[in-house]
């Protein structure tokens, strides 16, 4: 007999995985197919991190509605899921008059989509809330704020896991097909069976869309690079600098802090067609650090530590060119599928929200039983370092490897790095731990502990060193030992 879902997600980044979380709030079979070896090696990972407002979409559009209502609830979100979140405020800088007419004609958007508290301020305002911002006037949005989009989505992951949905990763659909109300989901590693399907394949949404019988979607990739500033940056910048938006609503290159204490510069917005080209390129680095210059005062060559990009899975309508609503629909013609297309920006922000949405449109064609020990709250690796030396020291107590820093950038312990090692979604690559933990993001970006992380990992999980992944499929760390 074939083991059948109910529910088979495609895709667990950030989305994937908050719609995972909030059907398992219900008595259902679920299962998470991600062709990636992490939740976190996709867009999800590669963004700014910002809860956005809600003052560039448009009025009545999906994006309105999700962003504004998933700022709102982030507080007691960030809580439940034990991942760290700052509402630190953005300003949204000008300097020209044109700049002035576009900062009015966001703020009276914003005001209509129901974002609170929005001002336009002068340069001793916005000196006395972030002396390192340019610009001679600025729209100050209180709303906004910054959160780490790796934890954030490893925690939705995470709680849909514990509260039973189960995850495949290297789980690439290469075929789907449907006989006797029964999907036949063919991946490279494995045949899948199921009920119902939701496509929240972000970049591949629109080519999941089409094996599932509903084609006509496009999506445009645009690639972000970006560059991370030390934490001796980070220092200068109390809240996001953003440029004033274009007659489109899109922004410029804008620095943004993390919540850890860095900065990222960026990021650009090129179109691409290879969807997997992560690369950097010397042009764009040297344009991010000119008009970087320009919103962040303090931007420095000596404070660049790392770069990296994003390809954001854009909608854009053939004839006009302009960015379409996100697509959250479920279609008569196509029963027991559920089709997430064109999930970009504010997606980070929407993921809870999309979810909801989800489950609503299933309630609709099936009958939903709570499932009695859905458990909300999920706990993330307790961080040695921020704790005071009176629990450093219990915590040294009662595991020795808490007094060993195998991350000296960032004071991460052997402690922590097991903790990781032995997620509950079972991901061990090396950016799976660092993504968990922060080791390998400091100064020296594992300079030092990257060959003892992979050391712990090797130990830990019992595999030779030609088997451990330094992030995605294929890329593995070493060939063989320097000497025996």
């Amino acid at each position: 007999m074939k083991d059948i879902y109910d529910i088979l997600i495609i895709g667990g980044g950030v989305v994937g995985s908050a719609i995972a979380r909030e059907f398992s709030r219900y008595e259902l079979k679920i299962g998470v197919l991600e062709k990636e070896p992490d939740v976190c090696c996709g867009t999800s990972g590669r963004n700014t991190g910002m809860l956005h407002a809600g003052f560039t979409y448009r009025h009545g559009s999906l994006k309105a509605q999700c962003a504004i209502e998933g700022n709102k609830e982030f507080d007691s979100v960030a809580k439940e899921l034990d991942v760290p979140f700052k509402r630190t405020g953005k300003l949204v800088i000008g300097f020209t008059d044109r700049d002035m007419q576009s900062l009015l004609k966001y703020k009276k958007l914003g005001e209509l989509n129901g974002v609170e508290g929005l001002k336009i301020i002068d340069k001793s305002t916005i000196n006395k809330l972030d002396p390192s911002a340019g610009g001679e006037f600025a729209m100050y949005s209180p709303a906004s704020g910054i959160l780490n989009p790796f934890e954030y989505t490893i925690a939705l992951a995470e709680n849909a896991h514990q509260n039973g949905v189960e995850y495949y990763f290297d789980s690439r659909v290469i075929d789907i097909a449907k006989k006797n109300d029964i999907f036949k989901i063919k991946t490279i590693s494995k045949t899948f069976y199921t009920k119902w399907v939701i496509n929240s394949a972000g970049l591949n949404s629109d080519v999941i869309s089409e094996m599932l019988g509903i084609p006509g979607y496009k999506l445009k990739g645009f690639k972000g690079e970006y560059y991370v500033l030390d934490k001796k940056a980070g220092k200068f910048m109390n809240m996001p600098i953003y440029p004033a938006p274009n007659e489109k609503g899109g922004f410029g290159v804008h620095a943004t802090p993390t919540v850890d204490g860095n900065i990222l510069i960026g990021p650009s917005s090129e179109i691409v067609y290879d969807f997997e080209d992560y690369g950097v390129t010397a042009p764009i680095m040297n344009k991010l650090i000119a008009e970087g210059k320009k919103i962040f005062k303090n931007l420095k060559r000596e404070y660049f530590i790392r770069n990296f990009s994003g390809i954001r899975p854009k909608l854009v309508d053939k004839k006009t060119g302009e960015v379409q609503d996100f697509v959250l629909e479920m279609r008569e013609d196509v029963p027991n599928v559920i089709n997430l297309v064109g999930i970009e920006s504010p997606g980070l922000t929407s993921a809870l929200p999309l979810a909801r949405r989800a489950v609503a449109l299933f309630n609709k064609k099936e009958k939903l039983i709570p499932n009695k020990t859905f458990n909300p709250k999920r706990k993330g690796i307790l961080k040695f370092s921020e704790q005071d030396d009176s629990v450093k020291e219990k915590l040294i107590k009662s595991d020795s490897d808490y007094g060993k820093i195998i991350c000296r950038c960032e004071n991460v312990t052997k402690a922590e790095i097991i903790q990781a090692v032995h997620n509950c979604l079972g991901v061990d690559s090396i950016t799976g731990i660092k993504n968990r933990t922060r080791a390998m993001m400091g100064r020296c970006q594992g300079g030092y502990c990257q060959t003892r992380i992979a050391e712990i990992i090797g130990k830990e999980k019992h595999k030779s060193e030609k088997k451990i992944l330094y992030s995605r499929s294929g890329s593995y760390m070493f060939v063989g030992k320097v000497r025996k």
